[in-house]
């Protein structure tokens, strides 16, 4: 079950259609192209286990670069396109990355971090070359189309997450273990719960360097589907390729729903959606008003779950049961749920706590043994940081998330980053950011500043503190408003009364996380 088995007999099989360009790749050219990449690590001492890291936007060539990698038993790194060249050198060298490839969209960036990364022996870029890196085209194709040698581990992924801290962590896993055509788990959930198989059609709308995209849509690559690669989403476009390409499945964050229900009604009634048999969300709460009419407008395949790139827990549930159960994420799969107290102590049904799952999933936070310890509890069991609590029959509702993590249009951000950055300008003399309710992003990230000088206080000095964070971080961790205090909540002994202010926002919602 990897692209080697359908390229053996369905080698003319679409493995992946760009939606823009309609650009296909078939089994056949995708095996080929990942045995090239795997046959270049190998011959520059990369071995099982080591790492590589790409920095890529929604590519033709993105798949390649990472079953490559997976065909050669490496640890691989999809790092978002939208980071500061900082975040990005950070990045590559925290994972010990051997290898980076990156493209000529990201030139400025590589070349500005090329002296900044002494642990990677080979830079290359497709679609161009800048100083410092050879041509990705050149290499590959100096390579030989056949597959590394007998036995072939498959590799992992190790992606990052932003910090708690204030700095991205990658989640890793176990070394490489599982022989190259063996399914993984999210193979196997997509055969079990959503139907996949040969003759499947996923269209993807985000971006690849996220977890649910990457593993949902190589999964697919597995059972020998297709993969519609949307570079960039739109609403009306998405609509119209399910129409064209009969598109049967699909995973969209509450975000994309609430794009596509703001549509006219002639354009939404325009496409026929009717070959869809699963659309699944994840990644931050959907609201209920939005699930109701998704369900209303395409029947019951929506489905929902709950789970994290630790892959620690997993809870899932179909239209049928979310009815029943409104607001819930699902009953657990993978680990049984437990809520806990701050006293570690669990806690009886309703009540709410830190959720915690029960697995045998192992998995650290690189380079951080703290982070690591801080997500376990003493009988073993693991936790994301998230708050909820379970209903009489087992389903999970999420209330708050620990660590006051945003989740902005399906992408998680953590404050401390942004308060970190904004912190050092000398204009503030102390600030807090928060996650605030935004009718199409589920949550925006917000400024509260306590400017040391409140004469300062206006729309010149938001403007400026917006775009000194943006030079140190990538857009999306960045505010998008700035609020002003003549002085901030905090307890003699200096302890942020961060609720105090994320309450205020949320005044008149039934949670306080969208």
């Amino acid at each position: 079950m990897y692209p080697g088995t359908h390229a053996a007999t369905t080698p003319d099989r679409p493995a992946v259609i760009m939606a823009a360009t309609g650009q296909v790749i078939t089994y056949g050219e995708l095996d080929a192209a990942a045995n090239r990449v795997a046959q270049l690590f190998r011959s520059h001492g990369l071995g099982v286990g080591d790492h590589v890291a790409f920095c890529l936007e929604n590519h033709p060539r993105f798949y390649e670069l990472a079953w490559g990698s997976a065909y050669a038993g490496l640890y691989y790194t999809a790092m978002s396109s939208r980071l500061t060249e900082e975040e990005a050198a950070y990045i590559v060298n925290d994972c010990g990355a051997r290898a980076f490839i990156t493209t000529a969209y990201k030139r400025d960036m590589a070349q500005s971090i090329v002296g900044d990364i002494p642990g990677v022996e080979l830079n290359l870029m497709i679609d161009g070359t800048v100083d410092g890196f050879e041509s990705y085209e050149a290499a590959v194709a100096a390579q030989p189309a056949d597959p590394l040698p007998d036995p072939r581990l498959a590799g992992k992924d190790m992606l990052y997450s932003s910090g708690t801290t204030g700095r991205p962590k990658g989640v890793k896993l176990p070394p490489p273990d599982q022989p190259l055509d063996a399914p993984t788990s999210v193979t196997v959930l997509g055969q079990m719960l959503f139907g996949y198989g040969p003759e499947m059609v996923y269209l993807s709308p985000a971006p690849l360097y996220h977890a649910a995209p990457l593993r949902f849509t190589m999964a697919v690559h597995q059972v020998g589907g297709t993969v519609i690669v949307m570079e960039h989403f739109d609403a009306e476009e998405f609509l119209r390729l399910v129409e064209r390409h009969h598109v049967t499945h699909t995973q969209v964050v509450p975000t994309m729903f609430i794009r596509m229900l703001k549509l006219p009604d002639e354009v939404r009634t325009r496409y026929d959606v009717s070959s869809i048999q699963a659309a699944i969300h994840a990644a931050a709460p959907c609201p209920v008003p939005v699930k109701e009419q998704m369900i209303e407008w395409w029947g019951p395949v929506i489905h929902e779950y709950y789970a994290g790139t630790e892959g620690n827990g997993f809870c899932y549930t179909n239209s049928t049961d979310w009815l029943a159960h409104k607001g819930s994420v699902g009953k657990s799969l993978l680990g049984e749920v437990h809520i806990v107290g701050d006293d570690g102590e669990e806690l009886p049904v309703g009540e709410e706590g830190t959720i915690y799952f029960a697995s045998a999933t192992a998995f650290e936070y690189h380079n951080d043994p703290e982070k690591t310890a801080s997500s376990r509890h003493p009988k073993g069991w693991s936790t994301l940081g998230d708050i909820g609590r379970l209903d009489e029959d087992g389903f999970l509702y999420l209330t708050d998330r620990k660590a006051y993590m945003i989740i902005t249009g399906g992408v998680n951000v953590y404050p401390q980053e942004a308060e970190n950055v904004l912190a050092l300008h000398p204009k503030v003399e102390d600030v807090a950011v928060i996650g605030v309710p935004n009718e199409d992003f589920g949550e925006e990230v917000k400024a509260v500043v306590q400017p040391r000088d409140m004469a300062d206080a206006g729309p010149e000095l938001e403007r400026e503190l917006i775009a000194y964070c943006r030079e140190h971080l990538a857009d999306v961790k960045c505010p998008r408003t700035v609020d002003f205090m003549a002085e901030l909540p905090r307890h003699p002994t200096g302890k942020l009364y961060k609720r105090l202010l994320k309450d205020k926002y949320w005044e008149g919602h039934a949670s306080r996380i969208i």
